[in-house]
């Protein structure tokens, strides 16, 4: 089966970062490198990842100095080493089959960029209905107007390379904008794999005020474009560790 490049982009993500780790080190399909790519953390993130050299023996620990979701992603892709591509955030986790059924099914459905659905297992009624409602979104904005979610994305170096990347001067939805973007040149689509999301952003946020603004910016986008002068402030790393 293909072998992969799994980006992880980390900021202060010491407590979690090697939750993820461990989870790509039990993966059924073991032909990947894994890139973390760190914003300049004030924690010990990379020193947590570089303890799992010995389990992820094609393991990179990439700090850079400036810090930025979208550069992380497009410094991870320009490291990586294979044409298949796979963002993650390190506050998710993944079932020991998720790279072998994801690789099969990027292949089947001869998908170049792709998303995968949140997880919700293990949440409270409240929140797998939200996570319903989300991944139902997901799927159909997917034929006409993709959004995603960069937490969990998957792409190749042939794509990445040639829509330019992810759009650094966007600080909202920039996951949304590169899958559009792949899209008006290959074929988008989610996949029927699934990654557990860590709902902190959710209980930080609040529920209703993070699906709400999510929803007015992608509409936002839908009318007017992308926003490219801070039209909706969202930070980058502002969530804090609850235990």
């Amino acid at each position: 089966m293909t072998p992969i490049s799994i980006i992880i982009i980390t900021l202060n993500e010491e407590k979690r970062i090697g939750r993820l780790l461990d989870d790509l080190s039990k993966q059924s399909h073991q032909q990947f490198e894994v890139i973390v790519v760190d914003s300049n953390s004030d924690d010990n993130t990379c020193e947590v990842a570089r303890g799992f050299e010995q389990a992820l023996p094609s393991l990179t620990v990439h700090k850079m100095e400036q810090r930025g979701t979208s550069l992380g992603r497009n410094t991870g892709a320009e490291i990586a080493k294979h044409e298949r591509l796979l963002f993650l955030d390190a506050d998710v986790r993944l079932p020991p089959t998720f790279i072998a059924n994801a690789l099969h099914q990027l292949e089947s459905k001869k998908l170049e960029v792709a998303g995968a659905y949140m997880n919700a297992d293990n949440l409270s009624v409240g929140y797998r209905l939200g996570y319903i409602a989300f991944n139902a979104g997901l799927f159909a904005t997917s034929f006409f107007f993709p959004t995603a979610v960069g937490a969990c994305m998957f792409s190749t170096k042939r794509a990445h390379n040639e829509i330019g990347g992810f759009d650094t001067d966007i600080t909202l939805c920039e996951d949304c904008d590169y899958a559009k973007r792949a899209a008006q040149t290959w074929r988008y689509r989610m996949i029927p794999v699934s990654f557990w999301f860590d709902p902190r952003r959710l209980e930080q946020d609040g529920f209703f005020k993070m699906g709400w603004t999510y929803f007015k910016a992608n509409v936002r986008r839908f009318f007017f474009g992308e926003m490219r002068k801070n039209e909706m402030e969202y930070k980058f790393d502002h969530y804090k560790d609850a235990n």
